[in-house]
């Protein structure tokens, strides 16, 4: 019957097909099998972990009774999990938005330098740092000691241009002074007479701590009608050396100490010593004590507790945008590459300044770009561990915790797997969203 169809001219039937094939002509089988080692891979290292810490969130520490939802109610009722979650928030919010915006600026700004390249790369450069390394690094830069801590050389440096420290901390009187202490300073006990100088020795300022213009102290002279005296170190080194009360060859004297004549709570007279301790004060000074007030001994400025309860958590965020604000800004530069120019360079024409042609042409044609960058930074900050376990000193690790490094504290250092694995869960589940809107936006851009 066949062949006489096919002798009648008849079109012949559809072959038997031997196997489908893919949209490219490959076997799906053979695609399989070149997929099959990914797959199993993924399985391993994503999926089996995902679903046992699941299933392990769902039972106690022992992992032999069910626990039902007790580790996710611990999640918010636990105070160090719910703190870790404010932190994350703050970090969310602020850590890819800064990043963001530097990048943004740096990509403006770069393209009209002459050595914008070379700038880009100097950006960049962090990125090529561990957060280990990274984390080593701003834990320098942020010692509260200004000799080590650049933050703190830098801030203490600026703010002893407007005010400047004190040159005797700790000085204090020694055996048989005639000074008492008053409101963190000294007041002589006695009133002062013209014609008679007043002696006002202190001790505990080291030697190499003495100002710069210090000389050698010289007992003052009288002078009719006026109030002397002398402000000095009075110590000299070696056992039974020197004069109590008197001033010695050796000793230096307070220069720039400030005194002052006070009557009934009023100061009525102020003077600062010279270099050799001596000082001279008016006649109204006549019958007053005389007061050496408590700004002579404050404390000289260490700067910003940068690592301490209050700001660490900005701190770390810091060094944060350090690292990543090279990855947006090369990121958004290769948006702007693609910007026409023909839009910017109409603006222009039409009278627009160059930060309105910024804020109306050139964000909103970026605006997809910059949406990526920070999306994909706010993924990246939700897993933050290594900064803040380096960084954070022991002191106030509770103070900047976030979720990742509650997740090893619970697990580890408390022995509470059934706790982590509930923030490991919660962490996906933040994490799930923020992935899915960008999967989705490179989608959309991908048909365009």
């Amino acid at each position: 019957m066949a062949s006489a169809a096919t002798a009648a001219g008849a079109p012949p039937g559809p072959a038997a097909p031997r196997g489908r094939k893919s949209v490219t002509g490959t076997r799906r089988t053979v695609a399989a099998l070149f997929l099959l080692p990914a797959l199993v891979l993924l399985g391993a290292l994503v999926v089996y972990p995902i679903g046992y810490s699941v299933i392990r969130s769902f039972y106690g520490a022992s992992g032999d009774g069910f626990a039902g939802v007790d580790n996710y109610r611990t999640l918010f009722t636990d105070d160090g999990i719910r703190t870790a979650l404010k932190n994350n928030v703050i970090w969310v919010v602020f850590a890819p938005t800064v990043s963001t915006a530097l990048g943004l600026v740096f990509a403006v700004l770069t393209e009209r330098v002459r050595w914008g390249t070379a700038f880009k790369l100097v950006v960049f450069m962090p990125m090529a740092i561990s957060m280990l390394a990274a984390g080593i690094i701003f834990r320098l830069v942020y010692d509260q000691d200004p000799h080590k801590g650049v933050a703190n050389a830098v801030w203490v440096g600026v703010h002893d241009t407007f005010a400047q420290s004190s040159a005797f901390p700790r000085a204090h009187p020694g055996r048989e002074s005639p000074l008492v202490a008053q409101n963190g300073g000294f007041v002589t006990r006695a009133t002062v007479r013209p014609g008679q100088p007043v002696a006002l020795p202190l001790v505990g300022v080291a030697p190499d701590q003495m100002p710069d213009g210090a000389r050698k102290a010289v007992a003052a002279r009288p002078e009719p009608g006026k109030i002397t005296g002398t402000t000095w170190q009075d110590f000299t080194r070696g056992k039974g050396v020197g004069r109590l009360g008197a001033p010695d060859p050796s000793e230096l004297g307070y220069a720039g100490m400030r005194i002052e004549a006070v009557k009934d709570g009023t100061v009525v007279a102020s003077t600062t010593a010279a270099g050799d301790g001596t000082f001279t004060l008016p006649a109204s000074a006549a019958g007053a004590h005389l007061r050496l007030p408590a700004s002579n001994f404050r404390e000289p400025y260490n700067g910003v507790e940068w690592l301490g309860p209050a700001l660490v958590t900005p701190a770390v965020i810091g060094a944060y945008v350090w690292m990543w604000a090279g990855f947006a800004m090369v990121l958004i530069a290769a948006g702007l590459a693609g910007v026409p120019r023909e839009l910017l360079e109409a603006a222009r024409v039409d009278g627009a300044t160059e930060w309105q042609v910024f804020r109306k042409v050139t964000v909103p044609l970026l605006a997809p770009v910059l949406a990526v960058v920070t999306v994909t930074l706010m993924i990246n900050v939700l897993k933050v561990f290594d900064l803040v376990y380096i960084i954070a000193p022991g002191s106030s690790q509770d103070d900047a915790d976030v979720l990742a490094l509650e997740l090893y504290r619970k697990g580890f250092a408390e022995n509470q797997p059934g706790v982590a694995s509930a923030i490991a869960v919660l962490l996906l589940v933040l994490v799930i969203p923020v992935m899915a809107f960008n999967i989705r936006r490179l989608r959309r851009e991908g048909r365009r």
